[in-house]
């Protein structure tokens, strides 16, 4: 049976209309849009309405596998061709062998790991690790990145001639903030749902709290606000939901961020769209800036510290001078800074993995003492 995307906004009826068009061929598909906005859930869609629904789809989240073995996992290994391989190994493009592989993360694929993905998307071609003949396999190809590819290329961390590739077809999953029209429609989705799995009473919501909900942000998207109905309705069970409820499991107080940003001073007309991409790099997320900076003042009221002041200027003529490197290297000292080293909190931010900030950590040379002496 088809399985086409739940929504009654123009945004997914046009998606919805897409996939028919393009799951029944074997083109490759590149699917964008924000964490949490469903691109699995597109990639699922992609492949059940596919001619490949009754063989495999496998699922590889990019960003999840270290460097060093994803070569590896992506395309099997030969007994012996590094240590620890005791034995020869499927990969992953030939366990989807006429089947489809979503590719998840696509922005994290190492560059060297690109050429070998290329060939296969050219040929459907491709060699074990420590192997010495072609192997060749049938799949479809569907991948996803919530990353500016093209930003990407032109600051040289993603191939140029693997995105032109891959976005021949590219399917964009607007943020839920933008189909408003939906949250209402998922909400009763997921509340049906998981009242169902765990056997509660839903009595339902009233009408100013269902208004709070659709005019919410949902930085989260989808994940969100699925995570939410499956919380409220275990912590509420037999209750029709008021706006004191949902209040209280959704963060309200989002105040400006503006005051915290870097201050470009004696801007030109020249730097207009410099400072406009560097401003916006650092407004990713803004909404879990905030609610990081209200857990850190609670903490550090709780310590006798002071907050500490993470302000910090950038004068018109070193700014004038910077390129996108720079900017990226200031994002990245700034939010590192701010977050008192926490990769993982900074990957967040950033919608990123760990590994792609130590890499770039290790790329500009950046470490806690430059951060100390800088600021």
């Amino acid at each position: 049976m088809s399985v086409l995307l739940l929504g009654n906004s123009v945004q997914i009826t046009e998606i919805n209309e897409t996939l028919k068009q393009v799951a029944p061929t074997d083109v490759s598909v590149l699917i964008t849009g924000e964490s949490g906005s469903g691109k699995e859930v597109v990639a699922k869609s992609i492949h059940q309405m596919s001619r490949r629904s009754d063989k495999p789809l496998i699922t590889v989240n990019c960003g999840a596998i270290p460097e060093g073995i994803i070569e590896s996992e992506l395309f099997g290994h030969q007994k012996g061709a590094f240590t620890g391989a005791i034995e020869e190994r499927k990969g992953y493009f030939e366990m989807a062998d006429k089947g489809t592989i979503f590719l998840d993360e696509i922005g994290e694929m190492p560059l060297s790991t690109q050429v070998k993905f290329l060939r296969v998307l050219e040929t459907g071609e491709f060699m074990k690790v420590g192997g010495n003949k072609n192997i060749s396999v049938d799949v479809r190809i569907v991948a996803a990145t919530n990353k500016d590819l093209a930003a990407e290329v032109l600051m040289k961390h993603f191939r140029d001639d693997l995105y032109y590739r891959l976005r021949s077809i590219n399917i964009y999953i607007p943020p839920l903030r933008e189909r408003k029209s939906d949250i209402k429609l998922l909400f009763g989705h997921f509340t049906e749902l998981y009242s169902k799995e765990n056997n509660i009473d839903f009595k339902g919501i009233e009408d100013d709290a269902m208004d709070f909900l659709i005019n919410y942000t949902w930085p989260g998207n989808a994940r969100e606000l699925k995570n939410f109905c499956e919380s409220i309705i275990v912590l509420n069970p037999g209750k029709r939901l008021t706006l004191h409820d949902v209040k209280k499991h959704l963060q309200t107080d989002q105040k400006e961020i503006t005051s915290s940003l870097p201050i470009i001073i004696g801007k030109s007309r020249e730097n207009a769209e410099k400072d406009f991409l560097f401003r916006a790099l650092l407004e990713i997320k803004s909404d879990i800036l905030d609610i990081k900076d209200q857990i850190t003042e609670l903490r550090s009221f709780g310590n006798g510290n002071e907050k500490r002041d993470t302000d910090f200027t950038i004068s018109e003529e070193r700014f004038s001078k910077m390129n996108m490197y720079d900017i990226e290297k200031e994002v990245l000292i700034y939010l590192l800074d701010r977050n008192y080293w926490d990769v993982e909190k900074t990957s967040e931010i950033l919608d990123q993995t760990p590994r792609s900030i130590y890499n770039k950590i290790k790329k500009y040379n950046i470490s806690k003492e430059i951060l100390r002496r800088d600021r």
